[in-house]
């Protein structure tokens, strides 16, 4: 309740009271007003003249006044959209801007974030092809060599008995050879100016399969095998070529000057 509709009801109050009081002070006159008693005698003249009559007061007669009717306190206006407006004070108008300041810096940083996200993945994969490129040219470079090396040793003639030499440390293998292939054990192998120290691997007597399994082999510069994939054959036991992947692997091949592409054929057949 505001302070003008207090006023309000208080003169009202005020105004009732006194209208009141006043109502009471006339009603009180009037009840006690003297009433002369009439006097008795005889009457000595009849007729309409005033003065026949004798004397008598005349009686005045009360007039009741009006009972007041209380006045109904004014209704206070209901606030308008306008005046809801502008009672918000300063601290709501600031606390309303700081939380859009909020929500436009939140948005402007998952913008950033989404933008740092798409360049990153714009720059690896641009880094996978070319590292795609580069080792799709590693292995065109090294099945070309692989290609000249066996028309070279068809040219000649030869096979990986005839390159036998002193071999190393390891024992009788081939070491620098030109040719770059070679049969060990039934099995064949193919590595570009490479040879093979002591014999090629076997794989492990387990095989339930016959026919053959071709592995590709990645060698590096000290002859290690450090990687090795099933390329073809006719066998397609998972178990069976497995074997072959685990003998590929232990296989040790001459030093070179980088790494290397070849190959190795295991021929299975039962006992």
């Amino acid at each position: 309740m505001t302070k003008k509709q207090q006023r309000h009801i208080i003169a009202s109050l005020g105004t009732l009271l006194f209208m009141l009081l006043l109502f009471l002070l006339l009603w009180f006159v009037y009840l006690t007003a003297v009433v002369p008693e009439e006097q008795e005698g005889i009457e000595v003249a009849f007729g309409e003249v005033q003065e026949a009559g004798g004397y008598m007061a005349k009686q005045s007669e009360a007039v009741p006044l009006p009972s007041p009717q209380p006045t109904a306190p004014k209704q206070a206006a209901a606030p308008s959209d306008n005046n809801l407006m502008t009672q918000e004070d300063e601290e709501s108008l600031a606390l309303r801007r700081q939380q859009e300041e909020a929500e436009k810096a939140r948005r402007q940083a998952e913008a950033d974030r989404l933008q740092r996200e798409r360049e990153e993945q714009a720059r690896l994969e641009e880094e996978r092809k070319a590292r795609e490129a580069a080792e799709a040219a590693e292995r065109a470079k090294q099945a070309e060599a692989i290609a000249k090396a066996n028309a070279l040793g068809s040219l000649f003639g030869n096979n990986g008995s005839d390159a036998q030499g002193s071999g190393d440390s390891q024992g009788q293998g081939q070491k620098g050879n030109p040719v770059g292939h070679g049969s060990s054990g039934g099995n064949n192998w193919s590595l570009a100016g490479r040879g093979i120290h002591g014999t090629l691997p076997k794989p492990a007597n387990s095989f339930n399969q016959e026919g053959q399994v071709i592995v590709e082999i990645r060698v590096n510069a000290a002859g290690t095998v450090v990687n090795a994939t099933h390329k073809g054959g006719n066998i397609s036991d998972k178990q069976t070529i497995q074997l072959a992947l685990d003998a590929a692997r232990k296989a040790k091949f001459t030093e070179g000057d980088h790494d290397q592409i070849g190959t190795i054929t295991y021929n299975f057949k039962f006992n």
